[in-house]
């Protein structure tokens, strides 16, 4: 097991409150949050990478995604989605194109898991040779358009698409 990892608490206008809680302890207050990064990455031809959650995953298993991750304590949103990006795919984002596209809120009184999650969207020409996958992680991915990752939506096995679906819009 690696060093700890910590996020920052941030309160319900997303302001830091300067306390830390550790990741993935869901002990929080009802009124603290912790702060999470999607980064879509669209090539020129308007198709999306999205990649397919391996089987052995206890949450979710076999479903398509976006990548994304936790902003780690002190770490800005945009440090966090460049390194998750960059984690999960192999894909270098600081120069693309777009960025910051919306964030949405998501509330579970009681459960110590309230959260924001921010959303960038960037435009990227990307080949297969160019992505790296951690394959503990993703079982395969796919450059889907639009209109396959809805149908992925109304099957059911497509990630947060009805907070995220905006982002998709061209």
């Amino acid at each position: 097991m690696g060093e700890m990892e910590y996020w920052d608490i941030y309160d319900k206008d997303k302001k830091l409150t300067g306390r830390k809680m550790l990741r993935n302890d869901w002990k929080m207050a009802d009124d603290d949050y912790h702060l999470s990064v999607l980064g879509v990455i669209m090539r020129p031809d308007g198709r999306f990478l999205i990649t397919q959650r391996q089987m052995d995953k206890e949450w979710a298993p076999g479903w398509w995604e976006i990548p994304g991750g936790g902003v780690t304590a002190g770490e800005t949103s945009e440090e966090a989605v460049i390194r998750e990006v960059h984690e999960e795919t192999g894909l270098d984002v600081r120069c693309a194109g777009g960025g910051f596209m919306f964030d949405y809120k998501r509330e579970n009184p009681g459960r110590g898991n309230n959260y924001f999650v921010d959303i960038y969207r960037f435009e990227l020409d990307f080949r297969e040779e160019d992505l790296h996958f951690q394959e503990a992680e993703v079982l395969g991915w796919k450059a889907a358009t639009a209109d396959e990752i809805r149908e992925l939506a109304d099957r059911g096995i497509f990630l947060h698409y009805d907070s995220i679906k905006k982002v998709f819009e061209v």
